[in-house]
């Protein structure tokens, strides 16, 4: 079992930033993810990060502004985004497997056995 506790969303004008924490607790998970869902949409695909390696994949659309890293002490991975945009406004969920997925991105939301509650971030404009 990995239990999973996102923090740090919030409320932020275009333009600025947030970081986004996922605390990560029990088994030490393989790859861990994050993922954001807006209203109406299906849930997409953010980055996720190697557990071990540090190998990190991105959304094509999110790599130049979006940063996935990993603590490895604090048993915590990280979201830096910046260069916000309203249309970055979602719930963003952070994810955790224990075992690699199907493929090598592990960029589908079924490769993951594990999930946070979700934070709310808000990008207004």
């Amino acid at each position: 079992q990995v239990q999973l506790v996102e923090s740090g969303g919030g409320l932020v004008q275009a333009g600025g930033s947030l970081r986004l924490s996922c605390a990560a607790s029990g088994r030490t998970p393989y790859a861990m993810a994050w993922f954001r869902q807006a209203p109406g949409k299906e849930r997409e695909f953010v980055a996720r990060i190697n557990w071990s390696l540090g190998i990190t994949y991105y959304a094509d659309s999110l790599k130049s502004r979006f940063t996935i890293s990993r603590d490895n002490a604090r048993n915590t991975v990280y979201l830096q985004m910046n260069t916000l945009k309203p249309e970055d406004t979602a719930v963003y969920y952070c994810a955790a497997s224990r075992e690699p997925g199907f493929t090598i991105r592990m960029d589908g939301p079924n490769e993951y056995g594990y999930w946070g509650q979700g934070t709310q971030v808000t990008v207004s404009s």
